[in-house]
Parts: structure tokens; sequence; C-alpha cells
């Protein structure tokens, strides 16, 4: 058997790399499921924290073959685009916190709407990866342009870092909830039921709150890739490592949830960190053009955002001890 076509670049990359990787991530999302969460129960707090350290330790090995194959610069890459992402991904679960309260979903039946929300995740960052790869390839001053928003991002969050996530005056719940029928209450852990029609009496389709809870959050996954996706680029231009340092970091999204929502208002003051590291990402690039160099030291860049991130993990935990979880956390 011919097996040249393994090593066909795509991407950059040789196509077994990224066959390889797809291959892992299918694994652990089957040992997920299949496995480990194959009948509907709730996840606790410890057994949260342990499978985030799985995955995190995953990530944190997967960015160790990184280096060791591809380079310490692509390394270096790799786990600046995994703090940056995953610390993103802590900044959503607050939001997936708000959708899951709006919607009333018990702690049950959470982990289910996750997991399919991961899936559309990964697709969905894989076009988004892809298009920027495109672009960026074409056109190296869009870079400038992804500098540009991050900076005024890092801004609006410094400035809005107290406002909520409305859900309720999403357009597109208020669309769906307009255009399709839609259950009251929750039916279980299913997405659609059949129900007679309130005009006609016949058995049609409708949607649960459970799945309007599973748009939410793929449509919150856009707004945040909206940032994560420029930063990483900012970071590096290589596909194969904005895309692994991405899934990577999305993928302990799941279990890190069950550990952060019970303990939400704990770090308020992440959101400050990560405006800083916004705007130092963004602002790099302008400053590696007036030191003239060819692009901000990977090894400082690195530095930073971990410094930024865990001063901003650590002053939150610290201005904000003995206080305890919200009451809303705490009941679901």
């Amino acid at each position: 058997m011919d097996l040249a076509f393994l090593f066909v670049l795509w991407l950059g990359k040789p196509l077994w790399m990224w066959l390889a990787f797809v291959a892992i991530v299918l694994g652990l999302l089957v040992l997920d499921l299949g496995v480990l969460h194959r009948t509907t129960r709730e996840i606790g707090v410890r057994e949260s924290l342990g499978m985030s350290g799985v995955y995190i330790a995953l990530g944190l090995a997967f960015g160790g073959w990184v280096w060791w194959y591809l380079g310490q610069e692509a390394g270096m890459a790799y786990l600046t685009g995994f703090a940056v992402e995953k610390a993103l991904a802590m900044d959503n679960v607050f939001v997936i916190a708000m959708i899951f309260a709006f919607f009333s979903v018990p702690r049950l039946y959470q982990h289910r709407v996750l997991f399919w929300g991961i899936l559309g995740v990964i697709v969905l960052r894989a076009v988004m990866i892809g298009l920027g790869a495109a672009i960026v390839a074409q056109a190296s001053w869009v870079l400038y342009l992804f500098a540009v928003f991050l900076i005024a991002t890092g801004v609006k969050m410094i400035v809005f870092a107290d406002r909520h996530y409305d859900v309720g005056s999403n357009p597109v719940l208020a669309f769906m909830r307009r255009r399709f029928n839609v259950t009251e209450t929750l039916h279980g852990e299913r997405f659609f039921v059949r129900q007679p029609s309130p005009q006609t009496g016949k058995p049609v389709w409708f949607m649960t709150p459970l799945f309007l809870a599973l748009v939410m959050i793929e449509i919150a996954d856009v707004i945040f890739a909206v940032d994560s996706v420029p930063a990483i680029f900012a970071i590096t231009k290589d596909p194969f490592v904005v895309y692994t340092s991405n899934i990577f970091a999305i993928l302990g999204l799941r279990a890190l949830y069950f550990a952060l929502a019970a303990m939400v208002d704990r770090f308020h003051y992440l959101k400050y960190a990560l405006a800083g590291v916004l705007l130092f990402i963004g602002s790099k690039i302008f400053l590696a053009d007036l030191l003239g160099l060819e692009k901000f030291p990977p090894v400082l860049s690195l530095g930073i955002t971990f410094g930024l991130l865990a001063a901003g993990v650590l002053w939150s935990l610290y201005k904000t001890r003995g206080q305890p979880a919200s009451t809303a956390m705490q009941s679901r």
C-alpha cells in the first residue's frame, strides 16, 4: 500500500500530522462520551478538577511534542496560544453559567449540552482558522488589522468588565422563539420532542430549552472566537500550531466548567488580566517593528502572557478570599 499521500503537505504540515491530531481528539471524545459518561449523571467538583487536570496535562504533553518535533519557537508559540485560549475559555465559562441559569438547566443535563457544543466548536474553529491562515498567507498586512482589533478589544474589556452577558436580549433567541415551536419546559436531556400543535392538534416537532441553550453556547463561542483566533495568529502564523493549541485548550472546557461554575464570582479580576494579554499581544507586533525586530522574542512573549494570567488569577483569589460562592451557582 502506497503511504506517500501521508507526507503530502496540507497547510504547511504533512497530512499524517493532521490525521494523528484528529485521531487523538476523536479518541478523547469517544472515551469521554462512550466510556466515562455513557449514562447521564451529575458531575461533581472533584471529578471536574480531576478531568480538567488530565486535559491540561494532555495539552501540555502535546505541546512538549510540538517543541521536540517542530522546534523551540513552535513549542513556545503553542504554549502561549494554549495559555491564552485556556484563559479565554475560562472567561467563556462565566457566560455558559449565565446561559444555563437563564434556561434553568440542571447540572444533570449540562454535560450533554457542553459535549455537543464542543463538537460544534471544533468544526467552527477549523473553518475560522483555515480562513484566517489563507488570508494571512495572501496578505500579511492583515496581522496589523488583527493587532488593532486586539488592542481595541482589550480596551473594551477593561471599560465593560462589570457588564454581564444578557442572554434574554439575544436577537437569535428572540427569532427562534418567534419562528419555531419551542416548549416552555425541559424534557429531560432531549433537544427535540413531538407534541400536539396548538393550532392543528397534530403532532409536530418542538425545540426544547436545552436545544436553545446549546445554540446560545455556540453563539457565545463565535463571539469568543472573534477574539481568540486573531490573538493566536498574532502569536504565530503556523496553522497547525494555531489549531492544535486552540482545540486542546477547548477540549477541557467541559471538565473545567463544572469546577469553575461553582466559584465563578471568585475570578472577577481575570477579565482585566485577559484584557492586558490582548493589549500586549496586539501591541507587540507594532513594538517589534519599532525596535527593528523580525518578531517579538517568543520567550519574552510566553513569560509576559503567563505572568499576566497568573497575576489575574492570584489577585482574584486574594481579593475574594472568604467570600461564599454565588447562591445561583450553588443551586446549579
